[in-house]
């Protein structure tokens, strides 16, 4: 399959069709899966009992005091995953930059989005030789599969200010946040329909079984539905990858240092990037504790929790649109930091959910799914103003790390207060400081003045 070059992408001028814009949408719609069905509920679980069966321990045991010996090194069975994702995300700090640089480089973009995407399906789907005690096996295939995952974010990430002019993307970014939210959901509920009809309780083995082949299942739909941007995205080479001719990885990481250093000229950006930093560490935070908080202190059952995933991930679907539609109306950035203050008012109404009342619970999952997508597309539309022309991938690189490599900090709080204080409660509330200070550092922003700054054009709404 040929690529197809856009000469009037070369210019900076965005020549994209319908039919672009939607094979764009779609691996949004690809990936997802990973990111729910995979990280969210079925990997940890998974992989934490294979690592306790390494260690010694009885499969489907509550409670393990084993200890692995990766690279000879002492682990708690129970933190071996944990440790995992601090390793990737580690790793991945140092990857992305360069994975943008290069696509910045690259006259065949949708070539590095295709290699990203089928590493990290393909270890993904290796999985499925992850039995017995091959803890490692799994531990290596993880860490691959999320560096990947993060690697193919920046680069289709990358090609957003290429198909569509300043007063467009809100709408491009909200749409793909959105088909990303449908079907992650979708593989996520066929997944835990099959988990829930085939499993039977006391099997163990069962269990691990079906866990694993719901892994397997989100690395075949990533593959299989990466073949759609594959098909109908174009190319659309930057003038220096028109112009360039030596070894696009060399010339990657002698760029990347070039704008490291040259970063410093657009300060405004990088003032967008730290308000992006606090109140995105809120968010993926609320997210990642929702389920300890329902657990622990909500005392509420496994099965309100799985609908309660299930209800964010298709309310996010609708919150994408919906506040893609308020941006039209208002701007992107005004509607940012109403969902910001939704945000607030999201964490205060969980302070005061009773225990063991699913309902409620429920109820404001389905607030925080509908304020979800909204947030992150919008977000990264808003970016996407603020990056000068050509180095779309280097800066989404920044922007992944700013989403992703950063995300400890939330948790960390979270952590300290509930040491200190012995509630989940008022761990939760600390969680405030993120998104108040994450609103005012974005209120800030001179918006119109940073985008001109970074030599583009700004919206009529902001």
């Amino acid at each position: 399959m040929a690529d197809t070059l856009s000469p009037a992408s070369a210019e900076g001028a965005p020549a994209s069709t319908r039919r672009e814009r939607t094979g764009w949408y779609f691996y949004d719609w690809a990936m997802s899966a990973f990111n729910t069905t995979v990280i969210t509920v079925f990997l940890g679980p998974f992989l934490t009992s294979i690592t306790k069966v390494a260690a010694g321990c009885e499969l489907g045991a509550d409670t393990c005091a084993g200890y692995v010996y990766p690279l000879g090194i002492k682990v708690a069975a129970g933190s071996y995953f944990p440790y995992l994702v601090s390793l990737s995300v580690f790793l991945t700090v140092f990857v992305l930059p360069v994975m943008g640089a290069v696509a910045d480089r690259s006259r065949h973009k949708k070539r590095l989005l295709a290699g990203a995407a089928f590493l990290g399906a393909g270890a993904t789907i290796g999985m499925l030789f992850v039995t017995g005690d091959r803890y490692l096996l799994g531990g290596v295939l993880f860490v691959i599969a999320n560096i990947a995952f993060g690697a193919g974010v920046v680069v289709y990430n990358s090609f957003l200010p290429r198909l569509g002019g300043p007063d467009e993307r809100d709408d491009i970014s909200s749409k793909g946040w959105a088909l990303g939210y449908l079907g992650g959901g979708l593989l996520l509920a066929i997944n835990l329909v099959v988990v829930m009809s085939f499993s039977i309780e006391g099997d163990a083995q069962r269990t691990l079984d079906l866990a694993r082949w719901s892994i397997v299942s989100a690395g075949v739909w990533w593959a299989v539905f990466t073949l759609v941007p594959m098909r109908w995205l174009r190319e659309h080479p930057t003038a220096e990858a028109l112009t360039g001719g030596g070894n696009v990885l060399v010339d990657g990481f002698r760029q990347l240092g070039r704008t490291i250093r040259g970063i410093r000229a657009y300060p405004l950006t990088l003032f967008f990037l730290l308000a992006f930093l606090v109140f995105n560490d809120g968010i993926q935070t609320v997210i990642a504790l929702a389920s300890q908080y329902g657990t622990e202190e909500l005392r509420l059952t496994q099965t309100t929790l799985i609908i309660t995933i299930l209800l964010v991930q298709f309310l996010a679907f609708g919150g994408a649109l919906l506040l893609g539609a308020l941006a039209k109306r208002i701007g992107a950035w005004k509607t940012v930091l109403i969902s910001l203050v939704l945000w607030t008012g999201v964490v205060l109404a969980a302070f005061w959910l009773p225990a063991e009342a699913p309902v409620p619970f429920m109820i404001l999952g389905a607030a925080i799914g509908l304020v979800l997508g909204g947030s992150q597309a919008l977000s990264r539309s808003l970016f996407s103003q603020l990056i000068p022309e050509g180095k779309e991938g280097e800066y989404y690189g920044f922007y992944e790390i700013s989403d992703k490599g950063t995300s400890w900090l939330g948790p960390l709080a979270f952590g300290l207060v509930f040491q200190l204080t012995h509630s989940y409660r008022v761990g939760l509330v600390s969680l405030l400081i993120f998104f108040v200070v994450g609103f005012a550092l974005l209120l800030a922003v001179p918006m119109r003045r940073a985008i001109i700054a970074a030599g583009n054009t700004p919206p009529r709404r902001l």
